[in-house]
C-alpha cells in the first residue's frame, strides 16, 4: 500500500520554517537568512520513497501586512490551512504562545492533525521549555508537542518520523523523480534574493522582486540574464554600488550558490530596474506571480 500526503509548515517570520523543510528534505530547497519575511511564496519539497511520497509546504511567516505583498504573502500562509493532511506549527523559544491569536485559532479549528515544534531549544533550559510546552497545551490542547533544534537537527528524525506514520493511504500526487513544484528559473531569483536578503541592510531587500528574463540550460553549462527590480532610483544606485562592485559581489556569490544548485557551470548577467511602488501594485504582483496560484 502506498501512501502520500501534504504536509504544511506554518508559523511566524523568523522561526526558521525554511531551515527545517530544508532539514527534513535533506536538500537545499527554501532559501533560509537570519532576516525575517524571507520567504514570500508557497514553496513545495518533495520526500519520495517507494511506497511513500511527502509534499512539504513552506510558506511566509504570519504577520500583519503592511503593503500588498505582505497580503498575498499572508493568503499563502492561510491557502496552508486548507489542503493539509498534516500541519506543522513552527514556534521557537523566543515568542510567546499567544503571538497572532487569530491565526492559531484557525490552526484551532483543523480537523488534521497538528503538530507544534519548538524550535531553538539550543537558546533555553529545561524549565523554560517545559513553561513553553503547558502554554502551547494550553493553546493548542489537540496537538503533539515536539521540542527541536532545526538548524542542529535535533529531533528532526523524530518529526519526519512521526509525519510518515500521519500520512494516509493514497497513491503518489508527483511523478517520484520530482522533487518540487518550482520550475528552475524560480530557484535562480530565490538564490539571487538570498544574497540581495544578506547583503544590502534596511529596507533594500525588501523592496527587490528578481524576474528571470533568460534561462539557457545545456548538458554543461546555462546562461542566465536576471532583472533585480526596486522601488527607486536611489535603491538602484545601493544595489550597483560604486563602481559596480555591490552589484559584482552579489551576482558573482550568486553564480557560486547556482553551480552548486544546478551542479552545472554558470553564466550569469544581472541588471537593475526600477519599478516604481511594485509592492502596492495588484497588476506588477500579478507579473511577479504573487496571485495565490503557486
Amino acid at each position: 500500500m502506498h501512501k502520500a500526503g501534504f504536509v504544511n509548515i506554518v508559523g511566524n517570520p523568523n522561526v526558521c520554517k525554511s531551515t527545517l523543510m530544508n532539514a527534513l528534505l535533506g536538500e537545499r530547497i527554501s532559501i533560509a537568512t537570519f532576516k525575517a519575511q524571507t520567504t514570500r511564496h508557497r514553496i513545495m519539497g518533495i520526500y519520495n520513497t517507494d511506497d511513500m511520497q511527502i509534499v512539504f509546504s513552506d510558506t511566509p511567516g504570519v504577520l500583519k501586512p503592511a503593503y500588498k505583498l505582505q497580503e498575498s504573502m499572508l493568503e499563502f500562509s492561510k491557502s496552508a490551512l486548507t489542503d493539509a493532511d498534516v500541519l506543522l506549527y513552527v514556534t521557537d523559544v523566543i515568542e510567546k504562545a499567544e503571538k497572532n491569536n487569530d491565526f492559531i485559532e484557525r490552526v484551532s479549528e483543523l480537523d488534521v492533525p497538528v503538530i507544534v515544534l519548538i524550535n531553538k531549544i539550543d537558546l533555553s533550559n529545561q524549565q523554560k521549555l517545559e513553561e513553553l510546552v503547558e502554554a502551547w497545551h494550553a493553546v493548542l490542547p489537540q496537538a503533539e508537542i515536539i521540542p527541536i533544534s532545526a538548524s542542529n537537527k535535533f529531533n528532526v528524525d523524530v518529526v519526519l518520523r512521526r509525519v510518515k506514520e500521519l500520512m494516509p493511504d493514497c497513491p503518489p500526487y508527483f511523478e517520484k523523480d520530482q522533487w518540487t513544484d518550482k520550475p528552475a528559473r524560480f530557484f535562480v531569483s530565490e538564490i539571487l534574493r538570498e544574497k540581495i536578503l544578506l547583503y544590502y541592510d534596511k529596507e533594500i531587500p525588501y523592496s527587490v522582486e528578481v524576474v528571470v528574463e533568460q534561462f539557457k540550460e545545456t548538458d554543461q553549462k546555462i546562461s542566465i540574464h536576471a532583472v533585480i527590480y526596486v522601488e527607486r532610483d536611489s535603491q538602484k544606485g545601493i544595489i550597483i554600488g560604486h563602481q559596480g562592485k555591490a552589484l559584482k559581489k552579489v551576482s558573482t556569490e550568486a553564480r557560486k550558490s547556482l553551480e552548486k544548485f544546478f551542479r552545472k557551470t554558470i553564466y550569469l548577467e544581472t541588471f537593475v530596474k526600477v519599478d516604481k511602488d511594485w509592492r502596492n501594485s495588484d497588476k506588477e504582483l500579478r507579473n511577479f506571480g504573487y496571485d495565490q496560484k503557486d
